[in-house]
């Protein structure tokens, strides 16, 4: 048997008046993603437990099936994973955003999704301007890098852990000074924040990129904290080998951790611009050599962000078409497979930021009795009786219940 997750992040959504009141899934042409419905089951599920912070990480540890409130222990020590940043068992991974600020205003929290190359200059700069013994800062993809602390330096663990940080791409034109770190650690990282403002406004690449009218990275933004994991593997939980596919180091780092092969897919970005097709392809190579296959798009969760209601249209369209129209071409003629299609969570263009929404997925294959649904959206997973409630439950579902 085959399994298939795609991941399309932040794709569902609200209700929207330039829409007439219908949301990006429902406004997008997707014909593949209607076609699972119409030939299997549409349902809905929480990946965000109460209490916990509607993000990625936690929603997509949730849909590969472990219960964030068990298992999670932070953002940036699964981007280290992926990394190949071993972490201490006291160290503490911080994800740290290459950012535009302007004055006290969280203006870009991507610095303009400035280029891999132009960021590891940046960082490989602010860690020989500021790294010490104790604090290392290494080269991510784009705006997304990590900031390591070590246990050299005295300070207690708890303390940076409970550390309020938020995320900035939550407080897109929001004030600054409103939402620095908050507890007892917040003192040491804003005045890291702080120390590497002035260092990078003067930097030779932000320089250029304001004579090219581009968002300059002039600030580092520090969230995501955490210790070393210790989960079971995917093959311990789910007795299936693997690969994972996505161009964000969270989610190949959560893959890697769980012994999946993260798979590097070239011409994949995390952006509009990422290659839907290649990984298409990537997924269906994977799956010749093992027997499941988790695939991640960042596209419409970028669009929701930037409050682009037409990008995140294209975003969809191009998730269905390009990749989920590949995978069931390629799985036509066979029955021994299952294959779901879901977001991770809703970053709504309303409110440009991660929301804790029930999310839609939809899944086609092996004994699965066709409900009396035909569309996939949001709306129509409302109306439907399959409900997870705890959405780590359902990667367990798709893989070993009768549905």
């Amino acid at each position: 048997m085959k399994y298939i997750v795609l991941v399309a992040d932040g794709m569902a959504d609200r209700p929207l008046k330039e829409l007439d009141d219908r949301t990006p899934i429902e406004a997008a042409r997707i014909p593949n993603m209607n076609y699972i419905v119409k030939n299997g089951k549409i349902g809905r599920a929480i990946t965000i437990p109460g209490g916990m912070e509607p993000a990625s990480d936690v929603a997509n540890l949730s849909i590969i099936g472990y219960d964030p409130r068990k298992y999670y222990t932070g953002r940036g020590p699964l981007e280290a994973a992926n990394m190949g940043i071993e972490l201490g068992e006291f160290d503490i991974a911080f994800r740290c955003n290459l950012i535009t600020a302007s004055g006290d205003v969280m203006a870009d929290y991507s610095a303009g999704h400035i280029s891999s190359r132009e960021a590891a200059v940046i960082i490989k700069f602010l860690d020989k301007a500021m790294g010490k013994g104790h604090i290392k800062f290494c080269p991510g993809v784009s705006y997304r890098h990590l900031m390591i602390l070590k246990p050299e330096v005295h300070y207690n663990i708890e303390d940076f852990i409970k550390t309020e940080c938020t995320p900035p791409h939550n407080i897109p034109g929001q004030k600054i000074s409103k939402y620095l770190p908050k507890g007892k650690g917040a003192e040491f990282l804003i005045k890291l924040m702080n120390e590497s403002r002035p260092l990078l406004e003067k930097h030779e690449i932000n320089k250029v990129r304001i004579d090219l009218k581009e968002n300059p990275a002039n600030m580092i933004w520090l969230w995501g904290q955490g210790t070393r994991p210790n989960m079971p593997s995917f093959y311990e939980k789910f007795g299936v080998n693997g690969s994972i596919i996505s161009a964000v180091d969270l989610i190949k780092g959560l893959g890697k951790i769980l012994g999946l092969e993260a798979i590097n897919v070239p011409g994949a970005t995390g952006y509009y611009d990422t290659d839907y097709r290649a990984k298409a392809e990537y997924a269906i190579n994977a799956l010749k050599e093992k027997d499941f296959v988790f695939v991640h798009v960042e596209a419409p969760d970028e669009a929701g962000h930037n409050g682009d209601i037409r990008e995140k249209i294209l975003a969809i369209e191009n998730f269905d078409n390009l990749l989920v129209g590949a995978i069931l071409k390629h799985l036509k003629g066979s029955n021994d497979f299952r294959i779901m299609v879901l977001p991770d969570h809703a970053t709504p263009i309303s409110v440009r930021t991660h929301t804790a929404d029930p999310i839609p997925f939809a899944i086609y294959g092996k004994d699965i009795t066709p409900d009396q649904f035909e569309i996939y959206s949001e709306k129509v997973s409302s109306e439907s009786s399959m409900v997870f409630n705890e959405g780590w439950e359902l990667m367990n579902f798709l893989i070993k219940g009768k549905i």
